[in-house]
């Protein structure tokens, strides 16, 4: 816990020295997704974002609770107060219970975040599991006076809390914008203004998932389900909340009245926002018919898309840019990244075959200090990235015998590209695990086709020794001849 992570911190809009709150715990919520449809692109980028963050502070020595959500009650379709609960029209067009909804697509999800290794969270709450918890949050903010009732609704009084407080402190928005800015919606009546945004809403009679309450049997609002349950697990304060850009307004901008009003105080110290994925310089979405699963993305079923992407090509791709830069998905740009992890897992396998010698004439302290100091400021991965490709080639050149290295030092080396590659970046090597599966049943007969050319190149045979080596490319095994002998691998 030496090093001193920058974090940019949205609330502050600058990047701040991270100090947890109670050092060496740190407690850190994000927004999980809505469980009503295929994980997507979408659910990529902040996944993997905060899945780095985890990982580091992790490496760093501290002790991470980390919460991540995931709702299955109250995200509505049109807004957060207004159309169909979006898990109960699914479940109505299907004709399935909401929860058969919730369970296969919080499984579809927890899938594709194991095939992007993106390591489970400490904890990961449903919204429809904290129902009473909500209530009670919401009783809070009625006994100070930031919300009101009509029709059995509760909703936040904005104007109100915006006397002594501020609404619009995260972005960076006023009441007026707001007030311009907010639609005219039909069946918002029961509101005293358009920006009062909903804590609990009475259910009409088709509405499927409802609870009782103190002023109706209805559900929560969305946003009130992440000031419950952040405050559950992690207290009244705690040190990191991160989500998608996206989110900033109003959801997390409600997030912030609402504990504030109930609590007297924000939550988070530090609000942490990834930026959006755009397609061919697009926002993804399917009126455009650029929406795109994270299945479209692995199989390459998709009109879009030229080929299929792993998922480590998928996360080695969102780990390139920097997680406050918009990022844009397109094909050069996945083939781009699926040739740059090929090389740096190639660059890791070759780690294996440097033969270590009396002296060095290269430091590995130089690349564990350039990775540290990128990742310290504000999660620059692209950096850390850029230095390990630096020492992909010198890793190269040791094994040309271009450069030296003590075995003090290899295992050193070693050790920094597993810590930084493998445990920070959550990289895999999925080729290598592919093809050590193959190898194993080829193994003895491409060692034998190669000793029979070893023994042609012997006698001056090149015509034998040529054939067999185009005939192995041919097959996907590419032979590399070596001053001290030779190589083969499976493409």
């Amino acid at each position: 816990m030496e090093t001193k992570l920058l974090l940019y911190n949205t609330l502050t809009r600058r990047k701040e020295t991270f100090e947890p709150i109670n050092p060496p715990h740190v407690g850190m919520y994000v927004c999980g997704p809505t469980v009503y449809g295929d994980p997507h692109l979408g659910h990529a980028r902040p996944a993997i974002t905060f899945d780095l963050l985890f990982r580091y502070l992790k490496a760093e020595g501290y002790k991470v609770r980390y919460v991540r959500n995931i709702t299955d009650v109250g995200h509505l379709e049109h807004d957060a107060d207004d159309g169909e609960d979006k898990i109960a029209k699914k479940a109505r067009l299907e004709q399935l219970e909401p929860m058969e909804v919730a369970h296969y697509y919080t499984e579809r999800y927890k899938s594709a975040m194991q095939a992007l290794n993106v390591e489970s969270p400490s904890i990961e709450p449903f919204a429809s599991g904290h129902i009473i918890e909500q209530i009670e949050f919401i009783k809070r903010i009625i006994d100070h006076g930031f919300a009101y009732e009509s029709n059995g609704s509760i909703y936040f009084d904005v104007e109100k809390y915006n006397e002594k407080y501020h609404y619009g402190v995260l972005s960076g928005r006023n009441l007026d914008d707001i007030v311009t800015d907010t639609r005219k919606l039909d069946g918002q009546e029961d509101k005293r203004h358009s920006y009062d945004f909903a804590l609990w809403k009475k259910a009409s009679p088709e509405h499927i998932m409802r609870w009782p309450s103190p002023w109706s049997e209805g559900f929560p609002g969305w946003h009130m389900e992440c000031s419950a349950m952040s405050t559950k697990y992690l207290g009244e304060r705690f040190d990191i909340h991160g989500g998608g850009m996206d989110l900033m307004f109003p959801h997390h901008e409600c997030e912030i009245a609402q504990s504030t009003s109930a609590l007297g105080h924000d939550s988070a110290k530090y609000w942490v926002h990834n930026n959006m994925i755009t397609i061919n310089g697009q926002k993804m979405g399917k009126s455009l018919g650029n929406f795109i699963t994270l299945e479209e993305v692995f199989t390459g079923n998709h009109r879009l898309l030229a080929q299929a992407y792993s998922p480590m090509t998928v996360r080695f791709f969102i780990l390139q840019a920097h997680y406050r830069s918009t990022l844009d998905f397109s094909n050069d740009a996945l083939q781009a990244a699926e040739k740059g992890l090929d090389r740096m897992m190639k660059g890791i396998e070759a780690l294996g075959k440097i033969k270590p010698s009396a002296a060095s004439t290269v430091n590995p302290d130089e690349l564990e200090a350039r990775c540290e100091e990128a990742m310290a400021d504000d999660l620059n991965s692209p950096m850390v990235i850029s230095a390990l490709f630096d020492w992909v080639r010198v890793i190269n050149q040791l094994v040309e015998g271009q450069q030296t290295i003590t075995a003090e030092d290899l295992d050193k080396l070693n050790g920094i590209f597993k810590r930084w590659a493998f445990d920070i970046l959550g990289l895999r090597d999925e080729k290598s695990a592919s093809a050590a599966a193959g190898k194993d049943l080829v193994t003895p007969l491409v060692e034998m086709l190669l000793d029979i050319r070893s023994t042609a190149k012997a006698n001056r045979d090149w015509a034998t020794s040529d054939k067999i080596r185009d005939g192995l490319t041919a097959a996907g095994i590419r032979v590399k001849d070596r001053k001290d002998g030779v190589d083969w691998e499976i493409e």
